[in-house]
């Protein structure tokens, strides 16, 4: 007669112990209801949004929090409904362990606000435009005239170079777009009008105006001038 292994016979009781507790977790975690909803904001502070604003949308796409399991909880659709909203440029959804629906939330980041005509909203780094916000207004330049056309992508690259520029972000708060696409700007600072011509050569543009700022901010000449014409990528020329 065979002598029992209790020890093939413990490991195989181990086991069982353990699908056991898996399988209890498991449906123990699915037949958990949602307790709460968290929201987080991601990147810089431009709040468009407020986290009450977002708490509620998720809300009412759940039908309430104290009912609903969060195995039923379609995540993907509730991201799909945070993006489909004009502030948001990408959302993500999941659960935690103990029930509490968290969301990550980031806003768009405008570069410029464009006033063309009735027409008043925000365009970003993307090219997308939306609307204003009764919440939250930022500190972008003011572009008038029309940034659609065969520029646009030239235009969003000078928005985008002043945002991305701490000297330009401060110094430059306005911009007007010709019908030929030129553009000229004005500067916080002074009452001179920058001439920056049509969208081509940012970089180099940009860097010939911070070098003649830099060098005429030493004296008090840079206070007489009427315009600063950049169009010329191998000099600035100023006129008094």
């Amino acid at each position: 007669m065979k002598k029992f292994n209790w020890q093939n016979i413990r490991l195989v009781l181990m086991l069982f112990l353990v699908v056991f507790l898996y399988s209890f977790t498991q449906n123990r975690n699915e037949n958990r209801k949602i307790s709460k909803v968290q929201v987080e904001f991601q990147g810089d502070n431009k709040m468009f949004l407020t986290n009450e604003m977002v708490n509620n949308l998720l809300i009412q796409n759940l039908g309430g929090t104290s009912s609903i399991q969060k195995e039923k909880v379609d995540l993907k659709d509730l991201e799909s409904v945070l993006k489909r909203q004009p502030f948001i440029e990408n959302a993500e959804v999941f659960t935690s362990e103990d029930g509490v629906l968290i969301t990550k939330v980031l806003q768009k980041s405008p570069v410029a606000r464009v006033v063309n005509g009735n027409r008043n909203f925000y365009v970003d780094k993307n090219g997308s435009i939306f609307q204003l916000s009764n919440n939250f207004s930022s500190r972008v330049p003011i572009v008038q005239g029309n940034i659609e056309g065969e520029f646009k992508k030239g235009f969003i690259e000078t928005f985008s170079a002043i945002e991305k520029d701490d000297f330009l972000k401060k110094n430059i708060i306005a911009i007007t777009i010709q019908k030929n696409g030129s553009m000229t700007m004005l500067s916080r600072e002074y009452d001179y009008e920058i001439n920056f011509g049509k969208p081509v050569s940012i970089e180099k543009k940009f860097k010939n105006y911070k070098a003649f700022y830099q060098y005429a901010s030493k004296d008090s000449l840079i206070g007489k001038y009427k315009s600063i014409n950049l169009i010329f990528t191998q000099q600035v020329v100023c006129s008094k």
